[in-house]
């Protein structure tokens, strides 16, 4: 077959009656939960009261607007956003570092990572949040931020980071997820890294390129297409982990779910919505870079 000749279709997957089994067994449980929510506990179902909370309509202005699900959606995705530049930027120094000759930059990343690691998630936002970023952020005057200077008081900045007000707060949600999941793209990259063969070291090294230049022009390229998927689930991964962070007040999707079910005593519908939410925005991100991925794989050949 000529090499430039696209690859068969994959066969059609038909549906087996194993299959249709199944998702009579998955429909019939749902409708055996429901049943048992409605007859043992006596619950009155009211989705209305929950939706208002995600769009309501404004009788002063006569139109649909947002309200604190999607207020808290919207957090999430920041903190999704800034904690992936932020762990990208951590992982890829220390991915680094943990490839290096250097007997201390090793040290410092492969404690780092085991640290990380081996802390339970909530223990290390509890540390970090009260025992380090309580003491760094009013050192750094984020407290006493004026929210309406020109700085901050613009669409730029809110689109970007929110509620000024809350600033400090944000911040202090960003830098503990970025740097637990810093330590799983450290371990990322130093895999990408080691995974070019020393032959592209040997053969850059014997053309004259410096360490540098080998790095920047030679290995990386390489390992960044090998890191790419992983990196991709990565951020799938901090999209739902953001949700720890509502323990320290960040008011974020899960925050905000927490006040709604209190709110209206829809415990049920709240948390059904915000599951169903978190789900289509992780499975639109995971169809997103599948895409991209077979595009880039694609263009390789």
């Amino acid at each position: 077959m000529d090499r430039n000749t696209p690859p068969p279709a994959p066969p059609r997957k038909r549906l087996t009656a194993v299959d249709i089994l199944l998702f009579a067994s998955v429909a019939a449980l749902i409708a055996y939960a429901g049943y048992r929510v409605n007859e043992v506990l006596v619950y009155q179902w009211n989705w209305s009261r929950v939706f208002n909370f995600f769009i309501r309509f404004d009788p002063d202005t006569g139109e649909y607007v947002t309200n604190l699900l999607l207020y808290g959606l919207a957090t999430t995705l920041r903190l999704a956003l800034w904690g992936t530049v932020l762990a990208t930027i951590i992982g890829v120094v220390l991915g680094y570092w943990r490839t290096v000759d250097n007997l201390t930059l090793r040290i410092l990343s492969r404690s780092y990572v085991e640290l990380i690691r081996n802390i339970p998630p909530l223990v290390f936002i509890f540390i970090f949040y009260f025992f380090i970023s309580s003491q760094i952020f009013p050192w750094l005057g984020l407290d006493d931020l004026n929210p309406e200077g020109l700085f901050v008081d613009n669409w730029l900045f809110a689109l970007l980071f929110g509620d000024p007000a809350l600033l400090s707060n944000f911040l202090a949600g960003v830098l503990c997820l970025a740097m637990f999941e810093g330590a799983y793209v450290t371990e990322i990259v130093r895999a990408g890294i080691q995974a070019v063969g020393k032959g592209q070291w040997e053969a850059a090294r014997a053309i004259g390129l410096s360490r540098t230049n080998v790095l920047r022009d030679v290995i990386l390229p390489q390992a960044l297409r090998k890191t790419l998927p992983p990196l991709a689930g990565q951020f799938i991964t901090l999209i739902k982990d953001s949700s720890i962070v509502s323990l320290i007040s960040i008011q974020e999707l899960t925050f905000m779910a927490t006040e709604v079910a209190a709110t209206t005593t829809k415990v049920f519908e709240t948390w059904i919505l915000v599951g169903a939410m978190y789900f289509v925005l992780c499975y639109s991100f995971a169809l997103l870079f599948g895409w991209l991925e077979r595009r880039a794989a694609r263009s390789r050949r």
